[in-house]
Protein backbone atom coordinates (compact mmCIF):
# COMPACT_ATOMS: atom_id res chain seq x y z
CA UNK A 1 0.00 0.00 0.00
CA UNK A 2 1.13 3.63 -0.38
CA UNK A 3 1.53 3.84 3.40
CA UNK A 4 3.99 0.96 3.44
CA UNK A 5 5.85 2.29 0.41
CA UNK A 6 6.29 5.65 2.17
CA UNK A 7 7.42 3.94 5.39
CA UNK A 8 10.01 1.84 3.56
CA UNK A 9 11.44 4.98 1.97
CA UNK A 10 12.69 5.95 5.43
CA UNK A 11 16.21 4.61 6.24
CA UNK A 12 15.09 4.17 9.84
CA UNK A 13 12.78 1.38 8.68
CA UNK A 14 15.74 -0.76 7.60
CA UNK A 15 17.51 -0.11 10.90
CA UNK A 16 14.38 -1.25 12.73
CA UNK A 17 14.22 -4.33 10.50
CA UNK A 18 17.81 -5.23 11.38
CA UNK A 19 16.97 -5.01 15.09
CA UNK A 20 13.91 -7.19 14.60
CA UNK A 21 15.89 -9.83 12.73
CA UNK A 22 18.52 -9.85 15.46
CA UNK A 23 15.76 -10.57 17.96
CA UNK A 24 14.32 -13.30 15.70
CA UNK A 25 17.69 -15.04 15.33
CA UNK A 26 18.63 -14.69 18.99
CA UNK A 27 15.34 -16.22 20.18
CA UNK A 28 15.12 -18.82 17.40
CA UNK A 29 11.86 -17.52 16.02
CA UNK A 30 10.49 -18.15 12.55
CA UNK A 31 9.59 -15.23 10.30
CA UNK A 32 6.98 -16.17 7.70
CA UNK A 33 6.15 -13.94 4.75
CA UNK A 34 3.29 -14.27 2.29
CA UNK A 35 5.60 -16.03 -0.17
CA UNK A 36 6.85 -18.67 2.28
CA UNK A 37 5.52 -22.19 1.76
CA UNK A 38 4.99 -22.60 5.51
CA UNK A 39 2.83 -19.45 5.71
CA UNK A 40 -0.80 -20.38 6.60
CA UNK A 41 -2.28 -21.00 3.15
CA UNK A 42 -5.85 -20.39 4.30
CA UNK A 43 -4.87 -16.98 5.63
CA UNK A 44 -3.10 -16.13 2.38
CA UNK A 45 -6.50 -16.31 0.65
CA UNK A 46 -7.75 -13.32 2.68
CA UNK A 47 -7.23 -9.90 1.11
CA UNK A 48 -6.09 -8.38 4.42
CA UNK A 49 -3.62 -11.16 5.26
CA UNK A 50 -0.52 -9.99 7.18
CA UNK A 51 2.60 -9.51 5.06
CA UNK A 52 4.71 -11.18 7.75
CA UNK A 53 4.11 -13.35 10.79
CA UNK A 54 6.43 -14.34 13.63
CA UNK A 55 6.20 -17.80 15.14
CA UNK A 56 7.77 -19.79 17.94
CA UNK A 57 7.01 -23.49 18.18
CA UNK A 58 6.52 -26.56 16.02
CA UNK A 59 3.40 -27.21 13.94
CA UNK A 60 2.01 -27.39 10.41
CA UNK A 61 -0.27 -24.44 9.70
CA UNK A 62 -1.35 -26.14 6.47
CA UNK A 63 -2.46 -29.48 7.87
CA UNK A 64 -5.71 -30.96 6.59
CA UNK A 65 -7.97 -29.71 9.39
CA UNK A 66 -7.64 -26.44 11.32
CA UNK A 67 -10.29 -25.02 13.67
CA UNK A 68 -10.49 -22.19 16.17
CA UNK A 69 -12.38 -22.09 19.44
CA UNK A 70 -13.13 -18.69 20.95
CA UNK A 71 -15.41 -17.21 23.56
CA UNK A 72 -15.93 -15.04 26.57
CA UNK A 73 -13.24 -14.27 29.10
CA UNK A 74 -15.82 -14.99 31.81
CA UNK A 75 -16.33 -18.64 30.97
CA UNK A 76 -18.78 -20.71 32.98
CA UNK A 77 -18.41 -24.37 33.92
CA UNK A 78 -20.75 -25.12 31.02
CA UNK A 79 -18.38 -23.57 28.51
CA UNK A 80 -15.26 -25.04 30.08
CA UNK A 81 -16.74 -28.54 30.07
CA UNK A 82 -17.77 -28.17 26.43
CA UNK A 83 -14.14 -27.46 25.49
CA UNK A 84 -13.04 -30.59 27.34
CA UNK A 85 -15.72 -32.88 25.91
CA UNK A 86 -15.59 -31.49 22.37
CA UNK A 87 -11.83 -31.76 21.88
CA UNK A 88 -11.66 -35.16 23.59
CA UNK A 89 -14.26 -36.56 21.20
CA UNK A 90 -12.87 -34.76 18.16
CA UNK A 91 -9.35 -36.02 18.82
CA UNK A 92 -10.56 -39.62 18.95
CA UNK A 93 -11.63 -39.30 15.30
CA UNK A 94 -9.07 -36.79 14.01
CA UNK A 95 -5.87 -36.65 16.09
CA UNK A 96 -4.26 -34.38 13.49
CA UNK A 97 -6.57 -31.39 14.05
CA UNK A 98 -4.86 -28.04 14.75
CA UNK A 99 -6.70 -25.96 17.38
CA UNK A 100 -6.26 -22.17 17.27
CA UNK A 101 -7.26 -19.61 19.90
CA UNK A 102 -5.94 -16.45 21.57
CA UNK A 103 -4.43 -17.49 24.94
CA UNK A 104 -6.84 -15.10 26.67
CA UNK A 105 -8.71 -15.70 29.91
CA UNK A 106 -11.82 -17.86 29.70
CA UNK A 107 -12.68 -20.05 26.74
CA UNK A 108 -9.38 -19.40 24.91
CA UNK A 109 -7.09 -20.83 27.57
CA UNK A 110 -9.42 -23.75 28.28
CA UNK A 111 -9.45 -24.63 24.57
CA UNK A 112 -5.63 -24.64 24.52
CA UNK A 113 -5.43 -26.78 27.66
CA UNK A 114 -8.05 -29.23 26.42
CA UNK A 115 -6.12 -29.56 23.15
CA UNK A 116 -2.88 -30.26 25.01
CA UNK A 117 -4.64 -32.82 27.22
CA UNK A 118 -5.67 -34.70 24.09
CA UNK A 119 -2.30 -34.40 22.31
CA UNK A 120 -3.69 -32.02 19.69
CA UNK A 121 -1.48 -29.35 18.20
CA UNK A 122 -2.61 -25.92 19.38
CA UNK A 123 -1.52 -22.39 18.38
CA UNK A 124 -2.15 -19.12 20.19
CA UNK A 125 -2.46 -16.00 18.04
CA UNK A 126 -1.15 -13.14 20.16
CA UNK A 127 -1.95 -9.45 19.99
CA UNK A 128 1.57 -8.53 21.08
CA UNK A 129 5.16 -9.39 20.29
CA UNK A 130 6.94 -12.61 21.24
CA UNK A 131 9.04 -10.74 23.79
CA UNK A 132 6.33 -11.31 26.41
CA UNK A 133 3.34 -13.44 27.37
CA UNK A 134 -0.01 -11.87 28.19
CA UNK A 135 -1.64 -12.70 30.45
CA UNK A 136 1.45 -13.79 32.37
CA UNK A 137 -0.48 -16.40 34.39
CA UNK A 138 -0.83 -18.40 31.15
CA UNK A 139 2.93 -18.58 30.67
CA UNK A 140 3.21 -22.26 31.63
CA UNK A 141 0.51 -23.25 29.14
CA UNK A 142 2.23 -21.16 26.47
CA UNK A 143 5.53 -22.95 27.11
CA UNK A 144 3.81 -26.36 27.01
CA UNK A 145 2.39 -25.44 23.60
CA UNK A 146 5.80 -24.92 22.02
CA UNK A 147 6.43 -28.66 21.55
CA UNK A 148 3.13 -29.29 19.76
CA UNK A 149 1.85 -25.97 18.46
CA UNK A 150 3.20 -22.60 19.44
CA UNK A 151 2.77 -18.84 19.52
CA UNK A 152 2.00 -16.74 16.45
CA UNK A 153 1.93 -12.96 16.14
CA UNK A 154 1.93 -10.14 13.65
CA UNK A 155 2.90 -7.11 15.66
CA UNK A 156 3.77 -5.29 18.88
CA UNK A 157 1.36 -4.38 21.73
CA UNK A 158 -1.44 -1.99 20.89
CA UNK A 159 -5.06 -1.88 21.97
CA UNK A 160 -6.16 -1.97 18.33
CA UNK A 161 -4.24 -5.18 17.75
CA UNK A 162 -6.47 -7.16 20.09
CA UNK A 163 -9.18 -6.70 17.47
CA UNK A 164 -7.06 -7.02 14.32
CA UNK A 165 -5.56 -10.32 15.51
CA UNK A 166 -9.05 -11.82 15.31
CA UNK A 167 -8.80 -11.73 11.51
CA UNK A 168 -5.79 -14.04 11.74
CA UNK A 169 -7.68 -16.46 13.99
CA UNK A 170 -10.63 -16.52 11.59
CA UNK A 171 -8.60 -16.48 8.37
CA UNK A 172 -6.12 -19.28 9.12
CA UNK A 173 -8.80 -21.84 10.03
CA UNK A 174 -11.52 -23.86 8.33
CA UNK A 175 -14.12 -23.18 10.99
CA UNK A 176 -14.83 -20.86 13.92
CA UNK A 177 -16.52 -22.28 17.01
CA UNK A 178 -17.93 -19.75 19.48
CA UNK A 179 -18.40 -21.59 22.78
CA UNK A 180 -19.74 -18.78 24.97
CA UNK A 181 -20.17 -15.07 24.35
CA UNK A 182 -22.00 -12.11 25.75
CA UNK A 183 -24.06 -9.94 23.41
CA UNK A 184 -20.85 -8.05 22.56
CA UNK A 185 -17.27 -9.24 22.48
CA UNK A 186 -14.20 -10.18 20.49
CA UNK A 187 -15.46 -13.68 19.71
CA UNK A 188 -18.43 -12.19 17.84
CA UNK A 189 -15.99 -10.12 15.79
CA UNK A 190 -14.11 -13.32 14.96
CA UNK A 191 -17.39 -14.96 13.94
CA UNK A 192 -18.30 -12.04 11.66
CA UNK A 193 -14.85 -12.20 10.05
CA UNK A 194 -15.22 -15.93 9.49
CA UNK A 195 -18.51 -15.32 7.70
CA UNK A 196 -16.90 -12.58 5.59
CA UNK A 197 -14.09 -15.00 4.66
CA UNK A 198 -16.70 -17.61 3.65
CA UNK A 199 -15.58 -19.96 6.41
CA UNK A 200 -17.84 -22.20 8.45
CA UNK A 201 -19.07 -20.74 11.73
CA UNK A 202 -20.64 -22.59 14.66
CA UNK A 203 -22.04 -21.61 18.05
CA UNK A 204 -22.85 -23.56 21.19
CA UNK A 205 -26.38 -22.70 22.37
CA UNK A 206 -27.21 -21.77 25.94
CA UNK A 207 -30.16 -20.80 28.09
CA UNK A 208 -31.83 -17.53 27.11
CA UNK A 209 -31.35 -16.31 30.68
CA UNK A 210 -27.57 -16.79 30.61
CA UNK A 211 -25.63 -13.62 29.75
CA UNK A 212 -22.63 -15.72 28.67
CA UNK A 213 -24.70 -17.40 25.94
CA UNK A 214 -26.55 -14.41 24.50
CA UNK A 215 -23.98 -13.85 21.79
CA UNK A 216 -24.05 -17.50 20.70
CA UNK A 217 -27.84 -17.58 20.65
CA UNK A 218 -27.87 -14.37 18.61
CA UNK A 219 -25.42 -15.81 16.05
CA UNK A 220 -27.71 -18.81 15.62
CA UNK A 221 -30.84 -16.64 15.45
CA UNK A 222 -29.28 -14.44 12.74
CA UNK A 223 -28.18 -17.52 10.75
CA UNK A 224 -24.54 -16.50 11.06
CA UNK A 225 -23.60 -19.69 12.86
CA UNK A 226 -24.83 -23.27 12.87
CA UNK A 227 -25.90 -24.80 16.16
CA UNK A 228 -23.70 -27.61 17.47
CA UNK A 229 -23.95 -29.60 20.68
CA UNK A 230 -21.12 -32.09 20.23
CA UNK A 231 -18.10 -33.08 18.19
CA UNK A 232 -20.33 -35.43 16.20
CA UNK A 233 -22.53 -32.49 15.19
CA UNK A 234 -19.47 -30.58 14.07
CA UNK A 235 -17.96 -33.50 12.12
CA UNK A 236 -21.24 -34.07 10.29
CA UNK A 237 -21.69 -30.37 9.47
CA UNK A 238 -18.14 -30.10 8.14
CA UNK A 239 -18.52 -33.23 6.03
CA UNK A 240 -15.64 -34.89 7.86
CA UNK A 241 -17.16 -38.33 7.52
CA UNK A 242 -15.12 -41.17 8.93
CA UNK A 243 -15.42 -43.03 5.63
CA UNK A 244 -13.55 -40.29 3.75
CA UNK A 245 -10.28 -41.73 5.02
CA UNK A 246 -10.92 -44.92 3.09
CA UNK A 247 -12.64 -43.43 0.08
CA UNK A 248 -10.73 -43.36 -3.18
CA UNK A 249 -11.61 -41.25 -6.20
CA UNK A 250 -13.17 -43.17 -9.01
CA UNK A 251 -10.92 -43.69 -12.00
CA UNK A 252 -11.57 -41.93 -15.26
CA UNK A 253 -13.14 -44.31 -17.76
CA UNK A 254 -10.79 -43.64 -20.61
CA UNK A 255 -12.34 -46.43 -22.65
CA UNK A 256 -15.09 -43.93 -23.50
CA UNK A 257 -12.56 -42.16 -25.72
CA UNK A 258 -12.17 -44.76 -28.45
CA UNK A 259 -10.09 -42.72 -30.86
CA UNK A 260 -7.59 -40.10 -29.70
CA UNK A 261 -5.23 -37.98 -31.70
CA UNK A 262 -1.57 -37.85 -30.76
CA UNK A 263 -2.05 -34.52 -28.99
CA UNK A 264 -5.05 -35.84 -27.05
CA UNK A 265 -3.12 -38.90 -25.89
CA UNK A 266 -0.31 -36.60 -24.73
CA UNK A 267 -2.77 -34.54 -22.66
CA UNK A 268 -4.25 -37.70 -21.12
CA UNK A 269 -0.78 -38.91 -20.10
CA UNK A 270 -0.03 -35.58 -18.43
CA UNK A 271 -3.33 -35.56 -16.51
CA UNK A 272 -2.95 -39.12 -15.23
CA UNK A 273 0.60 -38.85 -13.94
Amino acid sequence: SPTIVTALDNPAAFLRAEHEMEFVEKNRLTCLTLKDEAYPSRLRECEDAPIALFFKGHTDFNCLRVINMVGTRNATEYGKQFCVDFLRDLSSHYPDVLVVSGLAYGIDIHAHRAALANNLSTVAVLAHGLDRIYPYVHRKTAIDMLDNGGLLTETNPDRHNFVSRNRIVAGMTDATIVVESASKGGSLITADLAVDYHRDCFAVPGRISDASSRGCNLLIQDNKAALIQSAEDFIKAMGWTHEEKLAKPEGIQRNLFLELTGEEEFVIRILTR
